[in-house]
């Protein structure tokens, strides 16, 4: 486990200011078809609305993927915070939990808490394979946005193989610079992209200093004007997301156990 010591205000703003250089030099006018990456026994990653065709026996619970390991017991305890100053804690934790998705796929549940001054404010159950290669697919989530203490909404809820959700790439076994494809997939609701940028950018967060980081562009037809960069770290997953765009939203990884 990498050491480390808590961003100051200099490196936040630093760090802030590269991912705004690259958002200027990286727009978000990615072309679906030219940067399908093909994905040895899954065909080629799903971009848009093409059905994945994912086949359950080529699939595993057991994800250890470097850049997104979701290894059962493991927890994640994120800060997230905006300009307004508004601060919410993050807990992400790997059940023992599986659950059977439409398409027959066994998937692994992961706990996604989110607080704000000790009230959730939304809490979900994420749902994750990987497949023979090493890749790891994102087969929807059962969420709920709390108001006083109370579920107020499960609109971001979906399932793949139902009411023509689809799976999408979480992360890829190799990822490679140029590569893109979709994250999910529900015609107007869940159409989150990806394309990966980078492989050897650094990242600091109060956990510690991180090297050889894949870092990535995030964004949806949904929500033209949002743009968001994650970076992640290998044996940890996701260490480091800001929002450039849209917002300035900032997720920064503050506890990990494994």
């Amino acid at each position: 486990m990498t050491g480390g010591r808590r961003i100051g205000a200099a490196a936040a703003a630093a760090s802030a200011a590269v991912l705004l250089a690259m958002a200027a030099g990286c727009g978000s006018d990615d072309s679906d078809s030219s940067e399908s990456q093909t994905a040895a026994g899954t065909g080629t990653f799903p971009q848009t609305s093409e059905p994945a065709n994912l086949d359950p026996a080529d699939f595993t619970t057991e994800i250890d993927n470097p850049y997104f390991p979701l290894v059962v017991g493991s927890k994640w305890v994120v800060r997230v915070t905006d300009a307004e100053g508004l601060e919410q804690r993050q807990v992400i934790t790997v059940t023992d939990q599986t659950k059977r998705i439409a398409n027959r796929v066994e998937a692994r549940v992961v706990s996604d808490v989110v607080r704000e001054d000790g009230e959730p404010v939304e809490v979900t159950k994420d749902w994750y394979a990987q497949d023979s290669e090493g890749n790891v697919w994102y087969f929807g989530e059962d969420t709920a946005e709390y108001e006083n203490g109370k579920a107020a909404s499960t609109a971001g809820s979906f399932e793949a193989g139902v009411n023509g959700a689809d799976a999408g790439i979480a992360m890829p076994a190799h990822p490679e610079v140029g590569q893109s494809y979709r994250q999910e997939y529900l015609a107007g609701q869940a159409e989150d992209r990806t394309a990966v940028l980078s492989l050897d950018e650094q990242a600091e967060v109060p956990f510690g200093h991180f090297t050889d980081v894949v870092l990535t562009k995030d964004y949806t037809p949904l929500e033209p004007d949002v743009l968001e960069y994650k970076l992640y770290a290998e044996g940890i997953g996701q260490v480091l997301a800001q929002t450039v765009s849209g917002g300035s939203e900032r997720e920064e990884l503050v506890s990990y156990t494994r």
